[in-house]
């Protein structure tokens, strides 16, 4: 049974991007995922029918934007706009990872800004709210009109190194972007802060680690990024820390995207343990021996939970 707050019941809908992360969610809040159809024709394009009627409902679509990146869009646009013609009382688009989270500036003439277009298009779609785990750009936010929850895996990850009680350690970033949250993330483990500096090449292609500001040798050192797409940046910051005299090497890193070659990549790393999330949906063949996947269901139930009740989400964070 649902619970109510001026809402029907809540139902939650899994799209094929989040089908096992939905399914977390729905255990642990013991409401069962909502049935319906996914058509894909001939032609490619998708046809939803609901098994049930939402009218009136309160209503999460649960849809990351992983691979096949503009499929899994148009899956959770089509499956909103589906559930707004049927009357849904409110429809939140539960989205672990936004896509299109770098193009969120005017940073070089005749480019586009898509994080806005994909905002606009949720909304028109007929989310009344969203929710999101660790965007790439704080900003994103306001190019949506619709109330939202932005949440962060940083203490789930966090809180699995202060666990471990690590001796020796720095927090390391694997670049200066991610100075603040790498702040933060040493400040709860109570170690010291390096950062790891990278340029680009002149094409914009590859990132390249040139040195360490900090003191990394003889420490066992935290590497801490939000994703990794080619593990191309990451790799890098582990060889420039090794350099640097560190010893044992752990990564920390909220969406494992992981295309070829990352998989590879963080197998010849040296890698001592990845520590990531289930934001982005990870099959068996890119999970490493050495790789901790941290989930998510139980801070986005929590968070649907409470915003069903109209309480208070910061108060799971203290805040």
């Amino acid at each position: 049974m649902g619970r109510m707050f001026g809402y029907g019941d809540i139902q939650l809908f899994a799209g094929s991007a989040s089908g096992g992360l939905a399914k977390e969610i729905s255990d642990y809040l013991h409401i069962p995922l909502s049935e319906y159809d996914m058509v894909e024709f001939s032609n490619e394009n998708l046809f939803v029918r609901l098994h049930g009627s939402v009218r009136g409902h309160d209503v999460y679509v649960i849809q990351s934007m992983s691979s096949p990146l503009h499929r899994n869009i148009m899956e959770l646009l089509i499956m909103i706009d589906c559930l707004k013609r049927d009357s849904a009382g409110r429809i939140t688009a539960v989205i672990p990872y936004m896509g299109y989270a770098r193009s969120d500036k005017k940073d070089q003439p005749r480019v586009p800004i898509t994080a806005r277009l994909l905002a606009d298009m949720i909304e028109v779609a007929g989310a009344d709210r969203y929710m999101t785990i660790d965007l790439h750009a704080g900003q994103i936010q306001g190019f949506f009109s619709v109330p939202g929850d932005v949440l962060t895996a940083f203490h789930l990850l966090s809180d699995y190194f202060v666990a471990k009680k690590l001796q020796n350690t720095v927090v390391a970033t694997v670049d200066l972007g991610f100075a603040k949250k790498g702040r933060n993330f040493a400040a709860k483990l109570g170690v010291p802060l390096a950062f790891v500096e990278k340029r680009r090449t002149r094409d914009d292609a590859r990132a390249m680690a040139t040195t360490v500001i900090g003191d990394v040798e003889d420490h066992d050192v935290v590497l801490v990024d939000d994703e990794v797409l080619t593990a191309g940046s990451l790799c890098e910051a582990v060889k420039i820390v090794r350099e640097h005299g560190a010893r044992e090497i752990h990564v920390s890193f909220t969406h494992a995207l992981l295309v070829p070659p990352a998989v590879q990549r963080l197998q010849e790393a040296g890698i001592k343990e990845i520590v990531t999330t289930n934001t982005v949906d990870l099959p068996a063949e890119k999970r490493l021996p050495n790789m901790k996947v941290l989930s998510v269901a139980p801070l986005l139930a929590e968070v649907i939970i409470r915003a069903h009740e109209g309480r208070s989400v910061g108060e799971l964070f203290n805040e």
